[in-house]
């Protein structure tokens, strides 16, 4: 058979693959779009919920997701990024460190309910931090910690050895190579672990449940230490425990879910591609 003719054979059998990984997600999100955009209005954005969450609206439950989040970045990126750098750029290849990396694969591969628990464990119980805030953040930076590392490490160890050799010849030092070669030219590979991680909180259910979340709290949280609504579990909520919600109530809190993760992704995306055109490489 001509190389050419196979050539377009294989394109088109790759192009179906795609198709077929694709046309299920737009199916799901067109979905959950027509079936909750009735539900889309002012007070549901904005108001608080009321009559066991049948009516009113979910403030309390995108504000504490999105401080969730917020948290969960403030304690899981410099750890993540620094482990990083030490794994990249200072730590020897020995068999410590290589049992340390095979430590962090296999921790990324937990199932979040593991990271629940140990939560509930070690934050809420032994640290006495109570159902808070504070120990679902940290419960959730735990969680991210993996794929951070892996992915800024891998973005680190991609950059060219000779970045590093220019500044180490004109007499910089190992720290001013990180700080204003390989750092800025690793970022877009950095930002996408980022993205990665924070996206499996801000979806997560299963360590919040354990951690922070509460069932009906008509409020928004006034400390780190106080419970607050998140939308991953207010729909796991109304979808299995309040009979008689109204449907389009469950579609429309995933609506807003999905909006919520879907805007954070494309911001992320949008400072990547910014940096990624930057990149000398």
């Amino acid at each position: 058979m001509n190389r050419h003719i196979q050539q377009k054979i294989g394109f088109i059998l790759l192009g179906l693959t795609a198709l077929m990984v694709v046309m299920p997600i737009l199916f799901v999100v067109g979905h959950i779009a027509a079936s909750g955009a009735r539900a889309i209005t002012e007070e549901f954005i904005t108001g608080m919920p009321r009559n066991g969450m049948k009516e009113g609206g979910i403030l309390p439950a995108i504000v504490g997701t999105l401080v969730l989040t917020l948290g969960t970045a403030l304690v899981a990126i410099p750890l993540g990024v620094g482990g990083a750098i030490y794994l990249s750029e200072y730590a020897r290849d020995t068999w410590l460190t290589r049992t340390v990396r095979l430590a962090i694969i296999n921790l990324a591969g937990i199932p979040s309910v593991v990271y629940g628990l140990f939560g509930l464990g070690m934050f809420v119980l032994f640290l006495r931090f109570g159902t808070s805030i504070l120990a679902g953040c940290l419960t959730l930076a735990i969680m991210t910690l993996p794929v951070i590392v892996s992915a800024a490490e891998e973005a680190l160890r991609a950059v060219p050895v000779e970045f590093r050799t220019v500044i180490f010849s004109l007499g910089g030092t190992r720290w001013q190579s990180i700080r204003y070669i390989v750092l800025p030219q690793a970022l877009p590979g950095i930002i996408t672990g980022v993205i990665l991680g924070l996206l499996r909180a801000a979806g997560e259910t299963a360590p919040i449940l354990f951690t922070v979340a509460a069932f009906y709290l008509p409020r928004l949280p006034r400390s780190i230490f106080d419970e607050t609504m998140a939308l991953p579990y207010h729909l796991y909520v109304i979808s299995t425990h309040v009979p008689g919600m109204p449907m389009h109530i469950q579609y429309g809190t995933a609506l807003v879910l999905l909006v919520l993760v879907l805007s954070m992704n494309l911001l992320a995306s949008l400072i990547r591609s910014y940096y990624r055109k930057r990149r000398q490489w």
